[in-house]
């Protein structure tokens, strides 16, 4: 299986989008401070009075790490898990972030998740600063990235690499330099490449067969040329909204979706709206941006299964 490319048991359903979620679309990070976390229960609850059914699984630690307790919160609230993400710093200590990755694997597939979507992270807390890499770090962070992919294949899951704002793989020259380094296939994510400086569409264009998992987000350009500028710090342009619900800002969601579908992308589709909550925020703004995103994406899905008949 390559590029998400999945083959079905029986005819594709009429409704062609598999819709996913993540916690982050309600303030749920790995960073230290980054925000008021809401439990567990009240962001599954908020997913499923949205009709969504299944998930990544947060950053480690956020939800049980036990596979029995964990299958059973996910069986109650009858959400299945898609994977999940881990920023591990592949530049040093592979053995460390293997043996990371290994302890992940099996949690994640004893729940049935199927991917598990990995990020080149400096070592330090958050995605603020990035210190320089040699060579020789890079060469230790691809070989790192396919050792974990190979120890994921063992427990039957796909590893997909996510270019993300400060970590090694951000701007358009490191994923180019990544994709012909590795043979790892990409987590599209649409925010994180725009902020970095590539366009997704293009991109999606121009390596359709490495996309092997997608997270969708929506972008305010003016915000993201701030960061990308440097007059701005990533975490505070999330605080000042620079993600907004699908079709609000400035990605052209639709035509991303078309060009993956129409190249043969049959994974999932995450809703994710990165967002900081303060301490006395609720669970209803996020949930009504993620409302907002559900109905963008499901149109989209919808002209993909009318264009069909």
């Amino acid at each position: 299986m390559r590029g998400g490319r999945q083959v079905a048991s029986g005819p594709e359903p009429l409704y062609p989008l598999r819709i996913a979620a993540a916690p982050i679309s309600w303030g749920v990070c790995e960073v230290p401070g980054w925000g008021h976390v809401l439990d567990a229960r009240t962001v599954l609850t908020e997913m499923v009075a949205l009709g969504i059914s299944a998930t990544e699984l947060g950053p480690p630690g956020y939800l049980p790490r036990d596979p029995l307790e964990l299958r059973s919160l996910l069986q109650e609230f009858g959400v299945s898990a898609v994977g999940g993400f881990l920023a591990l710093a592949l530049h040093r200590d592979p053995e460390q972030a293997i043996r990371a990755a290994r302890e992940n694997a099996a949690l994640f597939a004893a729940t049935g998740a199927e991917v598990i979507v990995l990020a080149a992270a400096t070592g330090l807390d958050g995605y603020d600063t990035r210190p320089a890499l040699s060579d020789e770090e890079w060469r230790t962070l691809t070989e790192t990235a396919s050792a974990i992919r190979d120890v994921a294949a063992e427990f039957g899951l796909r590893t997909t690499l996510h270019p993300h704002v400060g970590t090694y793989v951000e701007s358009e020259d490191e994923v180019d330099r990544f994709l012909a380094d590795s043979d790892l296939d990409l987590c599209l994510d649409t925010g994180h490449l725009l902020i970095g400086g590539t366009d997704p569409v293009r991109l999606a264009q121009r390596y359709p067969d490495r996309i092997g998992h997608i997270h969708l987000k929506d972008v305010r350009d003016a915000i993201a040329d701030r960061v990308r500028s440097g007059a701005m710090e990533y975490s505070d342009a999330v605080r000042q909204g620079i993600y907004v619900p699908l079709g609000e800002g400035d990605i052209d969601i639709e035509a991303l979706v078309r060009s993956v579908y129409a190249a043969g992308y049959r994974g999932w589709y995450v809703i994710e709206q990165d967002t900081a909550l303060r301490p006395d925020d609720s669970a209803e703004l996020p949930s009504r941006d993620a409302a907002r995103s559900l109905t963008h994406l499901a149109g989209i899905g919808s002209a993909l299964a009318s264009a069909r008949i």
